[in-house]
């Protein structure tokens, strides 16, 4: 059996902080702090996002910020998109009750998260 692909805990979490300032860039309704942790559950890899910022955000721009960050990080950590074409990664949204979680979708493959 192949050893499965290993993401450097603290690496995916500087690249999800630079994805998500490049992806408010170009979202301004997005403008919230980098986060400083990882959501990982078993629908989606990713980081709260405040309730304020959805104040004033649909849906479909919240889906096209969470691209965007999906984006970035495929570039930054492919191996984390393995199953999903490379050329579309796409992000994903979670809402829970008034809990809101922008990101990735889970891996299709088992694969580490260390240090």
């Amino acid at each position: 059996m192949a050893q499965a692909p290993s993401i450097s805990l603290s690496k995916f979490t500087s690249s999800v902080q630079a994805a998500v300032k490049a992806a408010a860039a170009k979202h301004p309704k997005f403008k919230f702090e980098v986060p400083e942790g990882i959501t990982v559950a078993y629908l989606i890899r990713g980081f709260p996002v405040p309730d304020t910022v959805f104040a004033n955000a649909t849906f479909g721009e919240a889906q096209a910020f969470a691209n965007e960050v999906a984006g970035h990080i495929a570039g930054a950590h492919p191996e984390a998109f393995a199953f999903v074409k490379p050329q579309s990664p796409e992000g994903v949204v979670l809402s829970v009750g008034r809990h809101i979680i922008c990101g990735i979708p889970p891996v299709a493959q088992v694969f580490e998260v260390g240090k």
